[in-house]
């Protein structure tokens, strides 16, 4: 009986990560409040099972406050977009170890980066131009005219 009640929350929690993956929500929510109502019939015998509670109960929260940052990314992979941040991540980690680690003669500010990775995404993802010419008109002039300037 035990083991069919596992197998029985492991195909809610797939199911919860489909909906999910799938932008769904609304329906990720309804299946983790299904999933712990199934919990809370159950004996709790020892600590692992609270802990899963609390979790659950954690996790929950995380995706209802941040609901509307959640993407759809089966709809993005058959888009052919990137669907992973895994790289960005990494460079991230290395720029910023190697200034803040200690004895280095120039290191930043958590301020700093933060401005700094600003700043680069806004460059990489194209929009660096428009906004620096939003923030100071006339500064930037047009590509000709730097041109020549150089």
């Amino acid at each position: 009986m035990r083991f069919w009640r596992r197998t029985g929350a492991l195909k809610q929690l797939e199911s919860i990560k489909w909906y999910l993956w799938h932008g769904n929500v609304f329906k990720a929510l309804r299946q983790i409040d299904h999933l712990e109502t199934d919990l809370e019939g159950e004996v709790i015998t020892d600590a692992s099972s609270e802990k899963l509670r609390v979790t659950l109960q954690e996790f929950q929260t995380y995706i209802d406050n941040n609901q509307q940052w959640i993407p759809n990314y089966g709809e993005l992979w058959r888009a052919g977009e990137t669907i992973s941040t895994a790289f960005v991540e990494s460079a991230v980690d290395q720029v910023l170890s190697k200034r803040f680690v200690k004895k280095q003669q120039l290191s930043w500010s958590r301020r700093g980066v933060h401005l700094l990775l600003q700043v680069r995404t806004r460059v990489l993802n194209e929009e660096f131009r428009d906004k620096f010419d939003e923030w100071y008109p006339g500064l930037g002039g047009n590509s000709e005219e730097c041109a020549r300037a150089a």
